[in-house]
């Protein structure tokens, strides 16, 4: 994007949201078709309702007019290595990991990348790989919002995306919300236990009681 005189446009506003943020509202064919993206714990259980807030901020956000960007990471996880490449994909499509560290790079690296601006994706890390120098060609082959993706488009997309999860059994949609991808290959139990018996509740920080009163 360029204003009238020609100067790059930045996004203004970085919103961080979440993968997985439209995938409740699929139909029933789309859930079918990219079980991997449909059925991961945090899709399945959807917890307070989260996607849907997250969501409806992304749309506020759009309707705003400002210039923005948003970015969507899957799994963030504090053991998978830092400094992994960032892989950027649109659709509402990916599953996999990244480590905090590296999402806040992306933030960052994203206020002064013009291609951002009014984009909508999701981004992994693939660890062994360094970043590129630069995430502006990647993030200029990504479409503006507003533009719809086809079905062959999500479903190649999908396809190599499967194949970076990380674990040896690569099955996203066995997994119980809690239990890690190792966990899965070793067929061990997560911490919130088996699938569908999860206990959601032991994972919500609880409030506190200091010297008689109650904090959080």
């Amino acid at each position: 994007l360029s204003s009238a005189n020609g100067d790059a446009i930045y996004p203004k506003i970085v919103m961080l949201s979440s993968a997985g943020v439209t995938r409740p509202a699929w139909d029933d064919a789309k859930k079918k078709r990219f079980p991997g993206s449909a059925d991961i714990p945090i899709v399945r259980l959807n917890p307070f309702g989260i996607l849907g807030v997250k969501a409806d901020s992304e749309q506020k956000l759009r309707e705003t007019g400002a210039n923005y960007a948003i970015v969507r990471p899957a799994g963030l996880n504090d053991n998978w290595p830092i400094g992994s490449r960032p892989i950027f994909t649109q659709g509402d499509i990916a599953a996999g990991r990244i480590n905090r560290q590296d999402v806040a790079t992306v933030l960052v690296d994203v206020l002064s990348t013009p291609e951002a601006c009014h984009k909508t994706f999701e981004v992994i890390g693939v660890c062994n790989y360094p970043p590129a120098r630069s995430i502006r060609p990647a993030l200029s082959k990504l479409q503006p919002d507003g533009v719809a993706l086809s079905m062959d488009h999500l479903s190649a997309t999908y396809t190599i995306m499967q194949q970076l999860l990380p674990g040896e059994a690569q099955q996203s949609a066995q997994l119980a919300m809690g239990q890690t991808y190792e966990q899965l290959d070793k067929d061990e139990v997560g911490r919130l236990g088996k699938r569908g018996e999860e206990n959601i509740e032991s994972a919500v920080p609880q409030p506190t009681t200091v010297a008689g009163r109650e904090s959080s």
